[in-house]
């Protein structure tokens, strides 16, 4: 009896330590994730503004909702540009991949349309996909080529599928890095020291390091896992989207897995008044995740 009770108690050790290796107090054990809504054709692009609101696309549907702080959705923008990834401004504008057209658009609060960026060169963008803007407003873009059913080109006007940065108050983009297959998730830390971008075609992830003029250096993979949209909390922990969420840590190691019931999940973000929830754009539904760390600005 004595051998059966501590070869037990060795096996609730080994458990014990498996489960706290599965995203050690991010969220409590049992915490799932909450569906929220189920109405659209394809969500993506989640963003949360300085209050706490998470804004996201219906992309085939050419919308922008809203899903607020008492969560209430509504629609914020209808003729969205078929909006895809999206990041707010300090100024608290929607900064938006409007790729109907291959532009990069910011959004006011009330709704009004400027587009930052038309083309490289004269020629047409692939297809801008996802974006983040660093704390002094420069913005990096990812472009990669997916065809669409409403465009009517058939294929790009650029050779290679590369990220780009555009500087504060500048109408013309650079090219921030060339050497990946098919750049697709990106995000930043805080202090805008360093950058994540997921090369989806290449299933990896790099990190790099920001310099003062934009510039991308110290390319080095982050892991051998790409992805499509992707966030990060106060920690430095990164969240990658796509068969669900896979939670990587800041040395590049996974520590936790979200399921989420869905074909494919394509994006997040923190929201909520104390930004402590994870809102996942997950194909025809968005769902929400309580956590115990939280996003950053």
């Amino acid at each position: 009896m004595k051998k059966l009770s501590g070869i037990f108690i060795l096996l609730m050790a080994a458990t014990c330590r498996l489960f706290a290796q599965d995203a050690p107090g991010l969220y409590d054990a049992g915490t799932k994730p909450q569906l929220i809504a189920k109405q659209f054709s394809f969500t993506e692009g989640p963003a949360v503004d300085h209050y706490g609101n998470v804004f996201f696309t219906d992309q085939p549907n050419n919308k922008i909702w809203k899903y607020d702080t008492d969560g209430k959705l509504s629609v914020f923008l209808d003729s969205a540009g078929r909006s895809n990834g999206m990041y707010f401004d300090r100024k608290g504008n929607l900064i938006s991949c409007a790729d109907a057209k291959d532009e990069l658009w910011s959004i006011s609060p009330k709704g009004k349309v400027t587009v930052l960026l038309k083309d490289y060169s004269g020629h047409l963008l692939n297809g801008p996909n996802d974006v983040w803007v660093r704390p002094d407003g420069g913005i990096y873009i990812t472009d990669p080529y997916y065809q669409r059913d409403y465009w009517t080109r058939k294929q790009p006007d650029l050779d290679g599928q590369k990220v780009y940065y555009l500087p504060k108050g500048k109408h013309q983009a650079v090219i921030a890095d060339d050497k990946l297959v098919k750049p697709n998730g990106i995000v930043g830390t805080p202090d805008g020291k360093n950058l994540y971008v997921a090369d989806i075609g290449d299933n990896k992830t790099y990190k790099y390091d920001i310099n003062k003029d934009g510039s991308l250096t110290n390319r080095t993979l982050f892991i051998a896992q790409g992805c499509d949209g992707m966030t990060i909390d106060n920690q430095g922990n990164v969240y990658l989207c796509g068969k669900g969420v896979t939670i990587v840590n800041p040395k590049g190691e996974k520590i936790g897995h979200i399921n989420i019931d869905e074909p494919w999940s394509a994006n997040i973000c923190f929201g909520g008044k104390n930004k402590d929830f994870l809102f996942i754009t997950a194909s025809k539904a968005v769902y929400i995740m309580k956590m115990n760390v939280k996003g950053v600005d």
